[in-house]
């Protein structure tokens, strides 16, 4: 059985993966962070760390990691310079980030890398929904496709992608929008528009358990590989 240490136990991804993973015969939760306890408690009783807390959360995690390796599976969104420190510490641990744990969003961006690169002279916009409580807009899953999309058309995103139209759309712009209402779980679209015709790629989650079983299937797999930094896509073999 798979020792799991869950970091972001009482947000709302810890808290379902606690109840999807009840049943399950190859990994259980075994330790909580407690900050009266502190990481080295938390470390020692886990054999691989499922991350979904906040920016300062995993900051604090991956500083401690430098000095105990441990397998981390990161699903915390709105990250920036973590991601240098991931890629240092995944010389000696393996490391897994994921800006969403849904297989299914995971197919929608190999889908419109595709589509990208057949679509030259389509415009690209993507959509981005979520409940009112998140907190990061766009959502770290509709970077991540826009990144995808970018990169499938040859650009450099930061120079394409704008996330407040003021003026006409430019060549080759990629533009990332986000709504915020109600208890959207999440919907991702990508959207390929032409004169007189456009395609729309889209992904609904209906259920926040689709994240954490997928997490949880994550992990399992995570915890049978080497020090390296790995992605989804490695998961899928996309």
């Amino acid at each position: 059985m798979i020792k799991i240490g869950l970091f972001g136990a009482n947000g709302r991804m810890g808290l379902q993966i606690k109840d999807c993973i009840k049943d399950d015969k190859e990994a259980f939760i075994s330790t909580c962070f407690d900050k009266n306890l502190g990481f080295e408690s938390f470390f020692k009783d886990s054999d691989l760390i499922i991350d979904f807390s906040s920016k300062q959360g995993t900051s604090s995690l991956l500083e401690f990691a430098k000095t105990s390796p441990k397998a981390l599976l990161i699903g915390t969104t709105g990250l920036d310079v973590e991601f240098d420190t991931m890629k240092e510490l995944a010389k000696k641990m393996p490391i897994f980030y994921a800006s969403n744990t849904s297989l299914g969003i995971a197919v929608l961006s190999y889908l419109a890398q595709k589509a990208a690169t057949m679509l030259n002279d389509f415009d690209i916009e993507i959509l981005e929904m979520h409940h009112r409580h998140k907190k990061d807009a766009p959502s770290g899953t509709a970077l991540s496709l826009a990144q995808a999309v970018a990169k499938a058309k040859r650009l450099e995103l930061e120079k394409v992608m704008i996330t407040d139209r003021k003026e006409a759309r430019k060549k080759d712009e990629i533009s990332v929008l986000s709504l915020r209402g109600g208890d959207i779980v999440g919907k991702h679209t990508v959207g390929f528009y032409a004169d007189g015709e456009f395609l729309e790629l889209s992904h609904n989650a209906t259920s926040r358990a689709t994240f954490a079983n997928g997490a949880i299937k994550i992990a399992k797999w995570l915890s049978k590989k080497e020090a390296g930094f790995y992605s989804i896509n490695d998961m899928l073999g996309l």
